[in-house]
């Protein structure tokens, strides 16, 4: 997007649900959520997988509802929570944070699979229907991926999501009393036709054999 001439704020993101053919995606809710959204990461065990989170860790469901609910309030968050359409189970969470609807920018982060999403698809669908509603319904330029850059699980998923890696901003922040380094990948409005078009290959029927295995990467359908 290079004309701005005609630039107007987008909107904030609406507490909507995104409906995928394997994942729903929908607003976190304290009391529908708190209880099973712990026991999708593991319980006290997904404090390995928030390991990377600059907060933290939890004991207990409350502890990480309160914590999401507190900046959800503060609409520092929007917090959407990943549900399994095969099983109804909650399986994973992400958010939009630091949402800048006068520049059109906003992150995703907080962003945490539990083992039902380790294979298969939703993953990476949860992801397409949240950059979808971002570009196409809400019409921002940039989407931003953060992330500690010691975690090179976060990296990969960045790069094979489409995100274009920027650099690393040294010395950060301090979290949990340690530096973070923090490393930075962003998708832009003009790149999302074709990084969106990817996600669409990749997920339809025929790219997946009867055992639920992809037969294209997603790197190689963009």
């Amino acid at each position: 997007m290079s004309d701005l001439s005609n630039w107007q704020p987008c909107p904030l993101p609406e507490k909507i649900t995104l409906q995928g053919s394997s994942v729903t995606v929908e607003p976190f809710d304290k009391m529908k959520h708190q209880n099973e959204l712990w026991d999708a990461l593991g319980g006290l065990s997904s404090n390995d997988l928030l390991k990377y989170f600059p907060n933290g860790p939890y004991q207990k469901a409350e502890e990480l509802a309160e914590w999401l609910e507190t900046m959800n309030q503060r609409s520092a968050y929007q917090t959407m929570i990943f549900v399994s359409n095969e099983t109804s189970n909650i399986v994973g969470m992400a958010s939009y944070m630091r949402i800048d609807p006068d520049n059109g920018v906003v992150e995703v982060g907080a962003v945490a699979h539990g083992a039902e999403m380790a294979r298969g698809m939703m993953s990476t669908e949860a992801h397409y229907l949240m950059a979808k509603y971002v570009f196409d319904d809400l019409g921002y330029r940039r989407y931003e991926w953060k992330l500690n850059n010691e975690n090179d699980k976060s990296h990969r998923a960045a790069i094979r999501y489409g995100f274009t890696f920027e650099g690393v901003f040294r010395q950060h922040i301090v979290a949990k009393g340690k530096n973070r380094d923090t490393a930075w990948y962003s998708m832009l409005g003009g790149e999302w036709p074709q990084i969106r078009q990817g996600f669409e290959k990749w997920l339809a029927p025929d790219n997946f054999d009867r055992n639920g295995l992809q037969k294209q990467r997603l790197e190689d359908m963009r």
